[in-house]
This record gives C-alpha cells, sequence and structure tokens, in this order.
C-alpha cells in the first residue's frame, strides 16, 4: 500500500509539473528572459500571444539549462547575432524536436526583435535563434522563400550589449563563415520578472 501510495506521488508530479509551467506560461502572455553575456545583460520580453509554440519553445530550453554556456557563433554587423545551439569549445548541443513556423504572426523583423533561426526547411527551428540588429523586412512572411522567419519577442533592455556584439571582429573557423575571434558567451539564461531585473 505504501509503495502504492509513494508511485501515484511520483507519477503526479510528473504530470502537475510540465502542467503548472504551460499554465505559467498562458498566464504570463509576455514573459521575460535574461541573457547573461560576456558582453553584458540583455533582456528579451516574448510575445506568448502572437507566437505560442515559438515562445513555449524558448522557455523550455531557458528552464532546461540549455543555453547556458553557449555562444553566439553567428555576427554580421548589418544584419543580426545569432546564438544558442554551439558550445564556446564549438560543439553542437543535443536539442528538442523541431517546431512549427509561426511567421504570419504579424511580428516584424525590426531592430531589437528576436526570431527562430532555421534551416531552408520552414519548419526546422529548434534552440538557435537571432537578434536583428537592424531592421530585416526581407526575413518577414513570405521573405524570399514563401515562408519568413518567425518574431517571437523583442530586446527590452541591453541592446547597447547587442549593438556591442554586432562590431566584434569574426573570422570563418570551418562551417562558421562569421564566428567571433573572442568567443561571446551565453554564461546563463532565466525567467526573470520586471521587479527583479536589474536596473
Amino acid at each position: 500500500m505504501l509503495v502504492r501510495r509513494l508511485l501515484l506521488a511520483m507519477t503526479s508530479a510528473a504530470l502537475l509539473g510540465p502542467l503548472c509551467a504551460i499554465a505559467q506560461d498562458k498566464a504570463e502572455p509576455t514573459p521575460r528572459v535574461a541573457l547573461a553575456t560576456s558582453a553584458g545583460e540583455i533582456v528579451l520580453e516574448l510575445d506568448a500571444e502572437r507566437a505560442p509554440k515559438s515562445v513555449a519553445n524558448f522557455l523550455a530550453y531557458v528552464r532546461a539549462g540549455h543555453y547556458d554556456g553557449t555562444v553566439f557563433h553567428r555576427v554580421i554587423q548589418d544584419f543580426m547575432i545569432q546564438g544558442g545551439g554551439f558550445t564556446a569549445d564549438l560543439q553542437q548541443k543535443p536539442t528538442r524536436a523541431a517546431i512549427p513556423i509561426e511567421s504570419q504572426n504579424g511580428l516584424k523583423n525590426v531592430r531589437g526583435a528576436i526570431a527562430m533561426a532555421r534551416t531552408s526547411d520552414p519548419n526546422s527551428a529548434t534552440s538557435q535563434f537571432f537578434i536583428n540588429v537592424v531592421d530585416n523586412a526581407r526575413l518577414d512572411f513570405p521573405s524570399f522563400d514563401g515562408h519568413g522567419y518567425t518574431v517571437f519577442g523583442k530586446v527590452v533592455a541591453g541592446l547597447d550589449v547587442v549593438d556591442k556584439i554586432r562590431v566584434v571582429p569574426v573570422s570563418a573557423k570551418g562551417p562558421h563563415q562569421h564566428l567571433p575571434v573572442q568567443p561571446i558567451l551565453i554564461r546563463s539564461a532565466r525567467i526573470v520578472t520586471s521587479s527583479s531585473e536589474k536596473k
């Protein structure tokens, strides 16, 4: 009897954990995430109403600690900065299943907007993301490929840090054509509230 009760309690906890996280995301339509980088802090505000799948996916990676210790591996000064997929020694991290594209949500790839990176397959986005450093209207739906790129939030603090990253020296290394010479590390990514953000 005691064993059965313990098993029931463990099963309930396993089931309620993800449900509580989903409920929390739905209750907070604009959750915020702070990226503590080696260049400074960037605070992102996510739009769970317009990009629910992308936001839920990003927050799942944040909660799992996936972004901790990753780098911005693609930096193009007049385009964007991209990260979320590689460690400092350029080892690609394992990911969850890819998510469907949400590029028709009305959000635009303007300066400071964060979007999901993907391959030529429109439904291939996993953990990698990019922050637009200029207005990139050509990435908006339907874009050049008929699909566009899903915007799911924006930078609300630390745009100066983004600008600092965008101008770092880069070089080619293996498949990485725009790799910062000195790694720009994402030390941690955490969910924050307005009251807990650094001023």
